[in-house]
C-alpha cells in the first residue's frame, strides 16, 4: 500500500504520542487545508460554469423567442383562419364521431374495414372479426 506520508514523517508521529497528536502535526494540517482549499476553488469553478450555461441558455432563448408583432402576425398565417380549413376540420371531426359511435354500438370491429371512415358493414380483408 502506498503512503504519502513518509517513513521520517511516521516516526516524528510517533514521537509526538502517536494517532493523538496526529492533528497537531504541521504536515497533517497543511494537506488538510490544502484538501480544502482545493475541494472549494472546485465547488466555486463547478458554480461559476453552472452559471454560465444557465446565462447563455436565457440569452439564446431571449434571441429566439419572437415578439409580440412576429406572434401576431403568425396567429394570423394558422390555417384555422382560413374557411374553407375551418369546415374541412369540423367535417373530419364529424366523421370521426359518427365512426366511433358506430363502432361503439356494433360488435365488429371496425378496423379491419377497408375504408373505416365510411359506414356500412361490408367487411374488409380481415373477414369482420368479433370483439
Amino acid at each position: 500500500m502506498v503512503s504519502c506520508v513518509g517513513r521520517s514523517s511516521l516516526r516524528r508521529l510517533s514521537r509526538r504520542g502517536g494517532p493523538d497528536g496526529l492533528l497537531e502535526a504541521p504536515e497533517v494540517l497543511s494537506l488538510v487545508a490544502l484538501s480544502t482549499m482545493t475541494t472549494l476553488r472546485k465547488l466555486l469553478l463547478v458554480g461559476a460554469l453552472l452559471g454560465a450555461g444557465a446565462g447563455v441558455g436565457t440569452a439564446l432563448f431571449a434571441l429566439v423567442t419572437p415578439g409580440e408583432e412576429r406572434k401576431q402576425a403568425m396567429l394570423k398565417e394558422m390555417p384555422e383562419q382560413y374557411p374553407q380549413r375551418r369546415d374541412e376540420a369540423a367535417r373530419t371531426k364529424e366523421l370521426l364521431l359518427a365512426t366511433l359511435q358506430e363502432a361503439a354500438a356494433t360488435q365488429e370491429n371496425v378496423a379491419w374495414r377497408k375504408n373505416w371512415m365510411s359506414g356500412g358493414g361490408g367487411g374488409g380483408g380481415g373477414g369482420g372479426r368479433s370483439a
